[in-house]
């Protein structure tokens, strides 16, 4: 069998503290997003602006801290915007 480095036992404690903070960060943005299309269900005239700015910073948190890709934020920040637009649109 081969031996288990002790860089290999440190790495993979801390692959899984990067994944549990991962986790809990995108938890947050997606229960944030949640709120968004609550709120634009509701159709309320301030709740979907006030939570997209909320969900935005969240998304932008996220990708500082590495938990998400810059595209992929951008694209959904994007369509959360298009999904409220869209109610004051019509």
């Amino acid at each position: 069998m081969p031996q288990i480095h002790k860089s290999t036992i440190r790495r993979a404690r801390q692959a899984e503290r990067r994944h549990e903070r991962n986790r809990a960060t995108m938890n947050a943005v997606k229960t944030i997003i949640k709120k968004v299309h609550s709120a634009v269900a509701g159709k309320k005239a301030d709740e979907p602006k006030t939570t997209l700015l909320e969900a935005t910073s969240a998304i932008g948190k996220a990708v500082s801290k590495g938990a998400l890709h810059p595209n992929t934020a951008s694209r959904r920040i994007s369509r959360l915007a298009l999904h409220v637009n869209g109610l004051s649109g019509s």
